[in-house]
């Protein structure tokens, strides 16, 4: 089980990411196009990625992006909330 630390972190990774892919996660939640536990289940997804590193690099220098890394395990739910 991933600690809060680890937990922190990849929920930070995964509202970075669909900020930047132009997704509003709450947004999305409220209007029912995603549920609670469905992001849940993205930060526990996103915890067990070898590469958050070059996640963080990726986020910390692009502005926006019209795709996930190749190696995103979320790649399938944040393509399917994009505007």
């Amino acid at each position: 089980m991933p600690t809060q630390e680890t937990l922190r972190l990849h929920a930070g990774l995964v509202d970075d990411m669909a900020r930047m892919l132009d997704i509003d996660l709450e947004e999305a939640a409220i209007d029912g196009s995603v549920s609670v536990d469905q992001i849940s289940d993205a930060v526990l997804r996103c915890s067990d990625c070898p590469n958050p590193d070059h996640c963080k690099y990726l986020l910390n220098t692009a502005v926006s992006a019209q795709r996930t890394p190749e190696y995103c395990r979320n790649q399938e739910l944040l393509h399917k909330l994009m505007p």
